[in-house]
């Protein structure tokens, strides 16, 4: 259970290492910046890990919590340091305990980083035409393909990746490769618009051999479906973090800005649009927390990895994903406007943030593929509609 000190850390951690670093983390750095050595310091690092393999086991619901201060700093920060729950939770689920021991346990301690590489050129949305082949060769899995998008895949300890079988292309297969296996290679790090101070990278996997072992069990595809629960939450959260800031940045700028006799906060229609933005914050909030309470309820049963192979997605993590990056957009962009001019320029954090949260209804299922995805699994079966 988190504590008030841990929401207290991570405050201080942004106030101290975040603030008035705007221009900075959204320069590109080549390497990792120093702030996430100093977020492990926190002890807060991949905190959502169970305890039993030395981490701090805190619930998703907490995670929103987390994520929502981090995101108010920097939202390339937040989707750095909170990603690795993607490919983490499939491991914790369907990974031996063998797999949880070697590779989990040590993220806990170290507070490293995991990458899950899905996505290809000619398999973004569609991941069902993934080209990655994963074969068997005695008691070893040779896994050859290109991967277009992967986060955090450079200074990662292990690659979550997800391949057909070669023996049966209708299958699927998600394995796990130490970041130091031989046939790695890094092709180039995407120059993103926005999250700059996060690191995207298209991958080569040639002739990766890893361990049978090292196959989590089930089908890859939809492992990485459930996976991506975890993560679109916490991606949807970011979009929280950002309207916040957006919206304080509003109010600063508000006192001095002159307007006809008085200033733009005298003004009632900037209290219009100013009220409606905190409505619109106030019911992110909620379905988030929800969003995250539905998570947390799965992953408490005794049976989790069943339960989560049945339902597959979740409902509540579409649909906050999918609202709060439309939300989110919408607050951003009234936000610019209160800023005229200069909310178009360099010179002001509101163009950066808009760049920011203009990845949340992009990345892990842009809105169109989403909306599909709610329409037939819960608007077509009639008793799962809300």
């Amino acid at each position: 259970m988190m504590k008030s000190e841990d929401l207290k850390a991570v405050r201080a951690f942004v106030k101290q290492h975040l603030d008035g670093r705007y221009a900075e983390l959204d320069a590109f750095e080549e390497k990792p910046s120093e702030v996430y050595e100093r977020f492990r310091e926190t002890g807060l690092a991949n905190w959502w890990l169970p305890e039993s393999l030395g981490g701090r086991g805190l619930s998703l619901e907490d995670g929103v919590e987390l994520v929502n201060e981090l995101a108010y700093g920097d939202a390339g920060v937040a989707f750095t340091l909170f990603i690795s729950v993607l490919g983490t939770s499939m491991v914790e689920l369907y990974g031996s305990e063998e797999l949880k021991k070697r590779y989990l346990a040590p993220m806990a301690e170290r507070g490293s980083f995991c990458a899950t590489l899905g996505s290809e050129r000619a398999a973004g949305s569609e991941l069902g035409k993934i080209d990655t082949v994963v074969a068997v060769d005695g008691d070893e899995l040779v896994v050859t393909g290109e991967k277009f998008f992967s986060t955090n895949t450079d200074f990662a300890d292990f690659l979550l990746v997800v391949g057909r079988s070669a023996e049966d292309p209708e299958q699927s297969a998600m394995v796990l490769i130490p970041r130091d296996t031989p046939g790695i290679e890094i092709v180039k790090r995407w120059d993103v618009i926005g999250v700059r101070s996060s690191y995207t990278y298209q991958v080569s996997l040639q002739g990766c051999r890893v361990p049978a072992a090292n196959r989590l069990a089930g089908s890859g595809l939809r492992l990485l479906e459930i996976g991506l629960n975890a993560s679109r939450i916490l991606i949807a959260t970011t979009a929280l973090g950002i309207a916040r800031r957006i919206r304080d940045l509003c109010m600063t700028y508000a006192k001095t800005k002159p307007l006809r006799d008085g200033v733009l906060l005298d003004n009632p229609v900037f209290a219009a649009k100013l009220g409606q933005m905190e409505m619109q914050i106030d019911v992110m909030k909620s379905h988030l927390l929800r969003a995250g309470r539905d998570y947390d309820a799965v992953m408490a049963s005794p049976d989790a990895a069943d339960l989560w192979h049945r339902q597959g997605t979740l409902k509540s993590a579409l649909t906050a994903k999918m609202f709060c990056g439309q939300t989110g957009w919408d607050i951003a962009t009234v936000g610019s406007e209160m800023f005229g001019g200069l909310g178009y320029t360099h010179e002001s954090p509101i163009g950066k943030l808009m760049r920011d949260m203009r990845y949340i209804s992009i990345v892990e299922g842009g809105d169109d593929v989403l909306r599909d995805l709610v329409f037939s699994r819960y608007v077509i079966p009639v008793p799962r509609r809300s």
